[in-house]
Order: structure tokens, then C-alpha cells, then sequence
């Protein structure tokens, strides 16, 4: 399993018991969320030190930017520049145990079998939710729509409706510009065209086979009615601005469990407007393609739920081509356990990954 970050943080000139209580402090963070105080970093650490030193070294840590009290006489929390260096620095992410992966693999494989894409993809987000207890999310394009018909309507001169038609029956519409002199007999040929070879296939999937089957093409149609095809998948190549893709969210209750405080409930509430508006969601699933791997983002470095000050972890997911077509990952507080979320999301990715390309094999079989 690969990592993919940002630029790893560069490592502050930190000797052997700064980066012992450095750790500490974030360890103890992630598995309480309290700040630590000096006395009891010193009956933690192995070498004995006493308040007062760990005291000073504190001190240097927090003059690093890597923790801060926060609150007067209170121990030391770790910034989010903190978290960054440990993840990056201290961070060891082991593989899932096996009870773990079969449920994974049970549960997504028994939802994806024969059954709607949104049927796998939910279950990939509650699944991702109940086992982080964050919120668990799939982004995904309109890429992975599977195809039933399209077709093409002029509407004057120079511009045309395409009309494309899913299997579970959602319609799309778009209105685009014609090559010059097109006829409505290319329309009509060009549309047959694409019905006799993508039914049943995912746009990324029909895009291929136009691709293979080139040179018939080329002989099947003239050049007007091949810019037709080629624009007839092009204009849903992708998320669009009014339609950047679809979000599907889980698990949203974890977040306010052990939240009290105003400020932490108004943050929650930004990032449920954030997910509601669906604001930068086509960024979010262009992060996760630019990766090989899992990526991990800790509040502000992802600026889309940078106001709520939440953590995300996300991996792409495959289709039938091998091109990323979505992404799944888990949205949480900045004191997820990552150790334990990173192999989860990477898994839960690759067993999603393995049914769409088992299910696109099958088709061209």
C-alpha cells in the first residue's frame, strides 16, 4: 500500500527526546483528544526526565509551531502542522487484520453482485463509516452511468441536443455546437452508430471501444458523423460545472458524537453545508486521481473543509478501463486514527476497483 501526500513537511531539527515527547503529545491527542501535561509526559516517557526538562523541551516544540496550549496552565495540543510531521514522519500503517478485510470484502462484494452501482457505492460508504466512526463518502463522476441510448436532436443550425439514456433510467440532456454541414441523416447515423456499440457499457467503457473499433469507423461513417460519435461521448467525458458529480455521504452522526462545545458544533455545521453545496467536489476527486494511493488531508490543506478544521483520507477507485472514475475515503476530526482508517479506505478502494473490472470483463466476454 502507497501513500500519496502533499510534500512531506520538512522535518524540524528535533533530537531523540523532542521527538519522543513530540509524539507522545500527538499519540496521546489521537487517542483521547486532551491536551498532556508535563508531569504525566514524564511518567510516560521511558528515560526518565523530570517536569521541569520536559517542561523546556515543550517549549521548543511549541516555538516549532508543532503544538500550543489551548488554554492558560493547560497541557499541549498538536497544531495541524504538528499532525502533518507525525503523519508523515512518525506515521506506520500496518495492513488490515484479516477479520477486518473479509468483512470489507464480504459486505461490498455481496451489495455489488448483480446489483446497482449506487447499491455498492453506498454500502463502500457505510461501510467506511461504521468501521472509522467518521463519516464515510464516495465521490464518483457521471462517468460510471451504464448506457441504454443516445441520441441526437437538431435544434438549429449549428447546435444539437444529445440525449443520453442509463440503464436505471436517468436521463441526461446537452446542448452542443455541430461541426459544419452536418445533415440529419449523420445524426441519425451517428447516434445508431453509438447505440449498436456502447449499450451496456459505462462512458469510460465506450469511449475504449470506439477506440478499438477505429477503423471500422472510420469505414462505417463519413468524417461529419465520426465528430458526432466523438462528441457524443466527449460531452460527458467528465463532471461538468453545473453537475460535478455525485456525493454520497454516510455516517454523518459520528461526527457529533463527544462534541459539546459552540465552536466545534459550528464547525460541523460548515462542513455539512460544505458536503450540502457540494462545493468543490470535482477538486476533491481530482486530488484523489492525482495520488497512486491513499491521501491523507488535515484541516486546512484541503480547502474544502478547511473551515471545519476536518481531516480526510481518501483513495481513487478504478473502472473497467483502469482509469480513476471515483474515490472513497472517510471525513472525520483531526484526531482520526489514522493508523487504522489509511489501510481501510486503501482496501475498501481496491475491493470496489476488482468488481467493476470483474464486471466489465464479464460484459465483453
Amino acid at each position: 500500500m502507497s501513500i500519496s501526500d502533499l510534500a512531506p513537511t520538512p522535518a524540524p531539527p528535533l533530537d531523540e527526546r523532542a521527538r519522543d515527547i513530540f509524539r507522545l503529545i500527538v499519540e496521546s491527542y489521537l487517542d483521547q483528544g486532551e491536551p498532556v501535561g508535563s508531569r504525566m509526559l514524564s511518567k510516560l516517557l521511558t528515560n526518565s526526565l523530570s517536569p521541569a526538562s520536559v517542561r523546556n523541551v515543550m517549549s521548543d516544540l511549541e516555538a516549532l509551531g508543532l503544538i500550543y496550549a489551548p488554554h492558560v496552565s493547560a497541557g499541549r495540543l498538536p497544531t495541524e502542522l504538528g499532525l502533518r510531521f507525525f503523519v508523515d514522519a512518525f506515521l506506520e500503517t500496518g495492513d488490515l487484520a484479516s477479520s477486518e478485510r473479509e468483512a470489507i470484502e464480504e459486505k461490498v462484494r455481496l451489495v455489488g453482485d448483480g446489483r446497482p452501482l449506487d447499491n455498492l457505492l453506498t454500502e463502500a460508504s457505510n461501510l467506511l463509516s461504521g468501521l472509522s466512526r467518521g463519516a464515510g463518502i464516495v465521490v464518483t463522476t457521471k462517468s460510471d452511468l451504464r448506457l441504454k441510448h443516445i441520441e441526437f436532436i437538431r435544434l438549429e443550425p449549428t447546435k444539437a441536443l444529445a440525449v443520453l439514456v442509463g440503464e436505471n433510467g436517468e436521463v441526461e440532456n446537452r446542448i452542443f455546437d455541430l461541426p459544419p454541414g452536418v445533415t440529419a441523416s449523420q445524426l441519425v447515423e451517428a447516434g445508431n452508430f453509438l447505440n449498436a456499440h456502447v449499450v451496456g457499457r459505462t462512458l469510460g467503457e465506450a469511449r475504449g471501444r470506439i477506440a478499438a473499433l477505429k477503423d471500422e469507423t472510420a469505414t462505417a461513417l463519413d468524417l461529419l458523423s465520426q465528430a458526432l460519435v466523438d462528441q457524443g461521448l466527449a460531452i460527458w467525458s467528465g463532471a461538468s460545472a453545473d453537475q460535478p458529480a455525485r456525493l454520497i455521504v454516510r455516517g454523518r452522526a459520528n461526527l457529533l458524537e463527544n462534541i459539546s462545545a459552540a465552536e466545534d458544533i459550528e464547525r460541523l455545521r460548515l462542513l455539512f453545508d460544505d458536503l450540502e453545496t457540494k462545493s468543490g467536489l470535482i477538486e476533491l476527486l481530482g486530488l484523489a486521481e492525482t495520488g497512486n494511493g491513499v491521501r491523507i488531508f488535515i484541516g486546512s490543506e484541503n480547502k474544502l473543509f478547511s473551515l471545519s478544521g476536518s481531516s480526510l483520507i481518501v483513495a481513487p477507485y478504478k473502472g473497467g478501463t483502469e482509469s480513476v472514475v471515483g474515490a472513497v475515503g472517510v471525513i472525520g476530526p483531526t484526531r482520526l486514527n489514522y493508523r487504522r482508517v489509511v489501510p481501510m479506505v486503501d482496501y475498501t478502494a481496491r475491493i470496489v476497483s476488482q468488481l467493476l473490472a470483474r464486471e466489465a470483463g464479464s460484459r465483453e466476454a
